[in-house]
């Protein structure tokens, strides 16, 4: 994208940013996924609040509620049998779960877009990609059909491919370019909010790299706030800000990337951190956690993660945990910290 371009639509973005300083925000969010024979609860009332630039990290294992939680806050998910029973999801003031679907075109792309996970089942393998960017361009923007595919040639030239192979089809593109396209198409319209399901799953090391830099050099650039859905604390290290640790659809640890990296609290956390290699000595052993997440229709009646945990007690199985605060920023469920001692010293800090 020329300079002019980009200056130009950073002054309009600079006045809309400038009316909502918190751009998204979820508040006790519980989805369901309601089949025949069986409830699947995946995501279980969570909440966290987004400002602009921001970047929250959701971290956790396959099956801990991160993309139901992404799909929700655009109101996409698939109905049956995905269903919202509770909560509320602010973007920039709309309020996404009360909006009628035509509402919804209007925001999704242009305030709030998603990098989906999978670039190869994203695109469109019939329409070139300089079609499929100009498409959300031309929704959003009402510019005509030539300024649309003029402005999706400047966004392959932002994230690093040739303006003049926006004539192409997904198929001449190698994983890592299909990644780039879907990243241009996401931010085409320089949405608030950028959601990132685990961007670089599919890419090799090298392309993964690239591709996080590039992710944080346009929200930087461009001011967008960044939900990063990921697995990999590496990525969480490189670009978050906020950290969000999910077990079973439920928020366990939240605080900013300090609190959660150097003063970790929940074993969940704990024994993500353990199961990383110590690279300053190569012959340590990893500390894998044991057992495998419960079954989402059979959540237990207390502590979802007491089962594999090496600190449970009786209490831990009786009931859900509430949160234990150690600052403004950052807390945790675990009864762990539900000695008196322990809350009398940490109260009010």
């Amino acid at each position: 994208m020329s300079v002019e371009n980009i200056n130009h639509t950073e002054e309009n973005e600079h006045l809309r940013y400038d009316t909502c300083e918190t751009v998204l925000e979820v508040k006790d969010l519980v989805v369901h996924y309601e089949l025949e024979d069986e409830t699947v609860e995946a995501v279980n009332g969570i909440s966290f609040s987004l400002k602009r630039g921001q970047t929250i990290g959701l971290v956790g294992e396959t099956g801990a509620g991160k993309t139901t939680t992404a799909l929700s806050t655009l109101n996409l998910l698939p109905d049956p049998p995905g269903v919202i029973k509770n909560g509320e999801i602010t973007v920039c003031g709309h309020k996404m779960l009360e909006l009628k679907p035509q509402e919804l075109e209007k925001i999704r792309g242009k305030e709030i877009s998603m990098i989906f996970q999978d670039p190869m089942t994203s695109l469109n393998p019939v329409m070139t990609v300089g079609e499929q960017i100009a498409e959300s361009v031309r929704l959003h923007e009402g510019i005509s059909k030539k300024e649309a595919f003029e402005r999706a040639q400047e966004m392959l030239e932002l994230v690093g491919i040739p303006g003049e192979r926006a004539i192409d089809y997904p198929h001449q593109f190698s994983g890592g370019m299909k990644q780039r396209v879907v990243i241009a198409i996401a931010l085409a319209c320089n949405p608030y909010v950028l959601l990132a399901d685990e961007p670089t799953t599919a890419l090799d090391v090298t392309i993964q790299a690239q591709v996080l830099d590039m992710i944080n050099d346009l929200k930087k650039r461009l001011g967008t706030a960044l939900v990063m859905i990921t697995h990999d604390l590496g990525v969480v290290a490189e670009i978050c800000d906020q950290v969000a640790v999910m077990y079973a659809g439920r928020i366990v640890e939240y605080g900013t990337l300090e609190d959660v990296f150097a003063h970790t609290k929940h074993p969940y956390t704990e024994g993500l951190f353990n199961s990383l290699p110590n690279i300053a000595d190569k012959n340590a052993e990893l500390k894998p956690i044991p057992g495998l997440m419960p079954d989402p229709t059979k959540l237990p009646p207390g502590c979802a993660f007491a089962a594999r945990c090496q600190y449970a007690t009786e209490a831990c199985k009786s009931a859900q945990p509430e949160p234990t605060y150690f600052s403004d920023t950052h807390y945790v469920l675990c009864t762990r910290y539900y000695e008196p001692d322990f809350r009398l010293l940490t109260r009010g800090v």
